[in-house]
């Protein structure tokens, strides 16, 4: 309606009437303050009433009356008087005036105030100077404002570095203040709010805008520049000082002293309705800053600890109940993984917050609510990050809080397991069928039937088709997958896709790799063309022909390495129980031991067949550092026969250096041993069930996100209240 009145007088084409129809409701809402609105004027430097006043009118034609006319009258008032104050300033400075009609009876209302020679100026003076006089510009300011106000050195403790480019940034915002006001304002806003965080006292700002005029006006003789210069930077003064006051709540000021009691002290004053308000949002103009983020990133978490408890706090009067969580969650979506990256000791504070527990017991049983729905899902009804933020932490006693066992084993039990274990089933399936083909029906070279070939033949094709085929196309997606996200890593000059990189993957590529070996050597291949020849189980499908045994001892040995990978893969399982995968991870830690162990063994077998193999004597089972390491080894395992000792008599210093070897293998390095597994397992007792629960976590979250659409029920549940008067 107001561009449509505008247009009507003849100003559809001029671009300032959108600049007031932006404007006049930061300028009708502060009228009463009149600072703010000669802020606001000075923003905008234009201004129009019949427009805005027939705009009014045609919205509120039922309740327009005399007194909205008079208030209307006053609000203009203002307006011209703080506008004639600017009419002084001569037109040599670029002013532009446009007249026009401020209310009804009104005459000479000025529209716009553009000061294009003033800009004009002040940028041509800070272009003309050179690096020198930039960086004497630069000193100059901080040595003026440091005599003038010397608290001010509490606040500036950066480097020279920073301290240049604050100044670069001040000098920067003096002519973009010119250009785009309405956008220095949001960002000038911002920085104001910043400053509130950072306690930075209004009294400094007064003698800072003064040091910087003075500089300027000692460097050149230009007054419009001077003019320029000083308006501007006088503008974004007051803008920042009004933004730290109106943002310098008790909250604010309770965080800044990192006191505990002095936040609940603050915060006891605001009405039960208002308290997530107060800690969670501090608005200034279209600008906000939230008193929980600000006292987590800079390090008040004695502050932080208190809000989170604040806000998840069940409070009540005779109409409604008031819990922060909707809000907390609805204000900061991430709060997770805020907390996961800067705070992780209030996790759990934030996690006990989520749990309601009655005071009242039940036949021995007291009722208790968990509040899981943020957890789940997100404001748009999609699965949350939660669990993925919790996942990508790897704090195994976080994944343990009982908020988080809940809302995950429902995760598993709902939404990922059955779909896990229909995967995991078929890969068990072709783990039977290749235990069939490799292990059952193939009697060590004993030769077998037709109708034995003919079995073995279908299981080795499934396999190669339903596995090989499968493990192929599973890597070929992955991939491609991690090549377009960019999801790779560099060694070298080599891209290494990041899935390639976790045990599991490596498992499944060296299943696939050995796979394709068995291919190319399968012996029932090589016999296709001479099924029928002249030699010992000829036959349909038979593996015993010359060109298939040549091939044979390579398919052995592949067959067994992948046997073995097919076992390790399907240790996956383990998941369904929180137990057995503990005891799995378990195992997986104490590894390192075992293998600082067999390294110790292989030191010492070498060190002493070196050493027995430089001695003469005449016993065959030391002749040689190859036999004499066996030996050790067999000794080591104690599988060396009991007689082979008593011909070592033949030989006293072989006998030495075997007793010594003994002693130190099987008194120290495996005492040893058995202390180290202790030490380890102890260590990571506490946090297996964590780890356990972790790893579930990395399968629940891509399991979860590509099919929570199928599970509306769920997401209903979720929704729905939940009554809490028992136990109050």
């Amino acid at each position: 309606m107001f561009l449509f009145n505008a247009a009507v007088m003849g100003f559809a084409e001029s671009n300032w009437m959108t600049i007031i129809l932006d404007q006049i409701d930061s300028m009708v809402m502060n009228v009463a303050n009149s600072s703010r609105l000669q802020e606001e004027c000075d923003v905008c430097s234009l201004v129009l009433n019949q427009c805005a006043q027939g705009a009014c009118k045609h919205c509120f034609v039922a309740d327009w009356d005399t007194e909205h006319e008079l208030s209307w009258n006053w609000f203009w008032e203002n307006v011209e008087r703080m506008l004639k104050s600017l009419l002084s300033k001569p037109k040599a400075r670029g002013m532009v005036l446009v007249s026009g009609r401020l209310r009804s009876g009104m005459a000479d209302v000025h529209s716009a105030l553009l000061l294009k020679g003033q800009v004009k100026a002040l940028e041509k003076f800070l272009s003309s100077l050179d690096e020198d006089q930039t960086n004497f510009l630069r000193r100059d300011v901080y040595r003026r404002f440091f005599a003038t106000a010397p608290a001010g050195q509490d606040f500036f403790k950066q480097s020279t570095t920073r301290l240049f480019f604050i100044a670069d940034k001040v000098f920067a915002m003096t002519v973009e203040m010119f250009n785009s006001p309405r956008s220095m304002v949001e960002d000038i806003s911002a920085l104001g709010l910043r400053h509130v965080g950072y306690a930075i006292p209004t009294e400094l700002f007064p003698p800072f805008v003064s040091s910087a005029v003075d500089v300027v006006r000692s460097m050149t003789t230009d007054s419009l520049a001077e003019s320029a210069f000083r308006w501007s930077l006088t503008l974004v003064s007051k803008i920042l000082v009004r933004t730290i006051l109106e943002g310098s709540t008790i909250v604010m000021k309770a965080v800044n002293t990192n006191s505990e009691k002095a936040l609940r002290r603050a915060i006891s004053v605001a009405p039960r309705g208002r308290r997530a308000q107060e800690l969670l949002e501090i608005s200034v103009g279209t600008q906000s800053i939230s008193p929980l983020y600000w006292s987590i990133e800079s390090g008040s978490h004695n502050c932080s600890k208190a809000m989170v408890e604040d806000l998840l706090t069940i409070r009540a009067d005779r109409d409604n109940y008031y819990y922060g969580c909707d809000a907390l969650f609805t204000r900061h979506p991430e709060v997770i993984h805020k907390l996961c990256v800067d705070a992780r000791q209030l996790i759990w504070p934030l996690l006990d917050g989520l749990i309601w527990r009655s005071r009242i017991s039940v036949q021995g049983q007291r009722r208790v609510n968990y509040y899981i729905k943020h957890l789940v899902q997100d404001s748009e009804g999609n699965f949350a990050q939660a669990l993925e933020w919790l996942a990508a932490s790897k704090d195994p006693s976080v994944v343990v809080h009982p908020v988080v066992v809940l809302f995950s084993d429902l995760m598993w039990t709902r939404v990922v397991m059955y779909h896990f274990l229909a995967e995991r089933l078929y890969f068990a399936f072709t783990l039977a069928i290749f235990i069939l083909s490799q292990s059952v029906f193939t009697l060590n070279g004993n030769f077998v039937g037709e109708t034995e070939n003919i079995a073995v033949f279908a299981c080795r094709c499934f396999i190669y088709l339903g596995s090989m085929c499968f493990l192929l196309i599973r890597l070929v997606r992955l991939l491609i997958a991690d090549f377009r996200a960019g999801d790779v890593t560099r060694f070298r000059c080599l891209p290494v896709p990041n899935f390639i990189l976790s045990a599991q993957e490596v498992g499944y590529f060296g299943l696939l790799v050995t796979m394709i070996i068995m291919c190319t050597q399968e012996p029932i291949f090589w016999c296709m063309g001479n099924m029928d020849g002249d030699f010992p189980g000829s036959g349909l499908f038979t593996p015993y022909c010359p060109e298939g045994e040549s091939h044979l001892e390579v398919y052995s040995i592949t067959s067994g390495v992948a046997m073995f990978l097919y076992w390790l893969l399907i240790i996956d399982l383990s998941i369904f129980s929180m137990q057995i995968s503990a005891f799995v991870l378990v195992c997986g830690r104490v590894l390192s031991e075992l293998a600082l162990f067999l390294t110790s063994l292989a030191f010492l077998i070498l060190a002493f067949a070196t050493s027995v193999s430089a001695i003469s004597h005449q016993l065959p089972d030391f002749a040689g550092i190859d036999a004499a390491a066996l030996s050790l080894l067999a000794i080591s395992l104690g599988l060396f026969p009991s007689e082979k000792y008593i011909e070592m008599k033949e030989s006293v210093w072989v006998t030495i250096l075997v007793v010594v070897f003994v002693i130190i293998v099987a008194a120290f390095l495996l005492n040893l041993l058995v202390a180290q597994l202790n030490q380890a397992y102890a260590h990571v007792y506490l946090d297996m069930q964590g780890y356990a629960r972790l790893n579930r976590a990395n399968v629940i979250v891509p399991g979860a996100e590509l099919r929570w659409g199928a599970w509306p029920k769920l997401r209903h549940q979720l929704t729905s209240y939940t009554d809490a008067k028992e136990g109050y």
